[in-house]
């Protein structure tokens, strides 16, 4: 808490440190928010005991990527590699 103080203080001593600590704020929260999203993916096993093993759960039509530009996945009817 002393810290938020501290920077208080000093924003109202110097207005040109305003914008650092805006920029500041956006990019530590930016972050934050992005590894909670992260933590939430269906990849992701926080109960090892009931679900270890959680993405062979997905159906194989699953888009891991963001964006894929090339690989059409509605047509993907595979269930799983050849090996």
């Amino acid at each position: 808490m002393k810290m938020f103080r501290t920077m208080y203080k000093q924003a109202k001593k110097h207005p040109g440190l305003m914008p650092q600590f805006l920029f500041m704020f956006v990019g530590v929260s930016g972050a934050f928010l992005y590894l909670i999203r992260l933590a939430r993916g269906p990849y992701i096993s926080w109960d090892r005991k009931n679900n270890p093993e959680p993405w062979n759960n997905l159906d194989p039509t699953y888009q891991y990527k963001l964006v894929a530009v090339t690989t059409d996945y509605e047509s993907l009817k595979k269930e799983g590699p050849d090996f």
